[in-house]
């Protein structure tokens, strides 16, 4: 069975750094292109971050550009999402994602993820 069990998410002040991780279970990770979504309060899902399936590429929402670093650690199957300079409108549920697709250039597009998790809350005050 896949599972995709996210975890990290918590309260941190404007500034600060966090590192949310993405337990996976359930196939071969290496098999997959992994992504980081976000959903804030009232908004549209959106796509946060992309790692390829060796870890040697990715990718990044202009908005995160700079601040965020997606990796992976194949071996361990998780994957992170470190979140530097946090900032209010980053609060949001991060979701990790599993895409067996294999045009690189669709890795924003949240239909070719196959796999979800169930999310981490992550609240950022002023």
């Amino acid at each position: 069975q896949v599972r995709l069990v996210e975890s990290g998410g918590r309260l941190v002040q404007a500034g600060d750094s966090l590192t949310v991780s993405c337990a996976t279970s359930g196939f071969t990770l290496s098999r997959y292109v992994m992504a980081w979504f976000r959903r804030a309060p009232g908004k549209e899902r959106e796509f946060v971050a992309a790692v390829s399936w060796r870890g040697d590429m990715s990718h990044y929402a202009d908005s995160v550009k700079g601040r965020f670093t997606i990796s992976r650690d194949n071996a361990k199957n998780t994957v992170y999402l470190q979140m530097n300079s946090l900032k209010p409108e980053d609060a949001a549920i991060y979701y990790c994602a599993a895409s067996y697709e294999s045009n690189w250039a669709s890795m924003r597009i949240a239909q070719v993820y196959s796999h979800w998790g169930q999310g981490t809350q992550v609240f950022v005050s002023e």
